[in-house]
């Protein structure tokens, strides 16, 4: 009986396990480059129903953070401002704007401006505002400058080594609680110093003072 396959469907399956081989750690190489925080949530930039420009409200009027999200010093969550929170002011000011439709709408039904969220920690990480604002991590670590930006997007990665690199090193971070809100503000270098010199400097300081030991090799401390 004349052989139906030609001769060199003998070396298929070496052909094959050869491409495995190669196409298998591209795959992976590239999922694991570009599948992370990195890629996938950094310049997160969603329309929201009603334009909040943080840098008008922020760097123009110098709003302080906490005038909207005001649970972040006691709560482990950051509130997003309700629609009592923005009428204290727009029931006055620009009250007849079309823009702010969506929010007259919302103060006349009582049903929520369906604002949407752009830095979310995944349900299987713990993360506590509160214990971090409180200890001197202003929320320019986290956010970015936001009192620059017109459409709030996400700017660091939040990912489990970013936030390892902080847990590590939290001097780098780490400023005066008066200075928690003002994103702009950095230490003054001493004579020779440079400005990360200076931070190092405080907050090996500030660390010592307030007793500052984030968990690192303890995956309870994030994982609960």
């Amino acid at each position: 009986m004349a052989n139906i396959f030609p001769r060199g469907s003998n070396f298929l399956p070496i052909k094959i396990l050869i491409c495995l081989l190669v196409l298998g750690p591209a795959v992976a190489g590239g999922m694991w480059y570009y599948f992370t925080p990195k890629y996938t949530r950094v310049g997160y930039q969603p329309n929201q129903p009603i334009p909040f420009p943080h840098d008008v409200h922020v760097a123009q009027l110098g709003m302080d953070c906490r005038s909207c999200h005001s649970f972040v010093e006691v709560a482990a969550h950051s509130n997003v401002p309700t629609t009592q929170t923005c009428m204290n002011c727009h029931s006055q000011i620009q009250k007849d704007n079309p823009k702010f439709a969506p929010l007259r709408e919302s103060w006349a039904t009582g049903k929520p401006v369906e604002w949407v969220q752009i830095h979310k920690t995944p349900d299987y990480v713990y993360f506590n505002h509160s214990a971090h604002v409180n200890r001197g991590v202003s929320c320019v670590s986290c956010h970015g400058k936001v009192n620059e930006m017109e459409i709030v997007y996400h700017a660091k990665p939040h990912s489990m080594a970013w936030c390892l690199d902080c847990h590590r090193n939290p001097e780098n971070e780490l400023r005066p609680l008066e200075h928690i809100t003002n994103l702009n503000w950095q230490p003054t270098p001493k004579d020779g110093q440079t400005v990360a010199e200076a931070q190092k400097e405080l907050g090996l300081k500030l660390k010592d003072e307030w007793h500052i030991n984030p968990p690192v090799g303890n995956c309870a401390g994030c994982h609960r």
